[in-house]
């Protein structure tokens, strides 16, 4: 009886501890709602920095550029009232990865929004 109780204990605390809280593609821990799916992955056959200028342009069209960093090769807009996330990463010597990531004001997941940057992200690659 104690070690079950035990047990439901330390499950219900490992709950609570991680619930709250979501990674964005950035490499930061933030408040917000969990294990909802909130990223987009592309692969494109370009180098890094000609897909990180193409998607500064299209987070700069559609809101403001909040955050740029280029050593990891980073961007954080706000569109509207959500925040996005962009990260471009070198896979192999000719393909990149794009993963993009947007959330509400309330820190809830947009799938949608990070599927329209993506999009646009192609289209101005071409």
């Amino acid at each position: 009886m104690k070690l079950n109780f035990i047990g439901s204990a330390l499950a219900a605390g490992l709950l609570l501890s991680s619930a709250g809280c979501f990674s964005s593609v950035d490499g930061h821990h933030r408040a917000g709602v969990p294990f909802s799916k909130d990223t987009i992955e592309s692969r494109y056959e370009r180098p890094v920095g000609v897909i990180f200028a193409a998607a500064k342009e299209v987070l700069t069209f559609n809101g403001t550029l909040t955050s740029e960093n280029t050593i990891n090769k980073s961007l954080e807009a706000k569109v509207d009232t959500r925040t996005v996330w962009v990260r471009i990463d070198e896979v192999e010597p000719k393909v990149s990865r794009v993963v993009v990531q947007a959330r509400t004001k309330s820190r809830t997941s947009d799938i949608d929004l990070a599927s329209e940057i993506d999009k646009q992200i192609a289209l101005r690659l071409k």
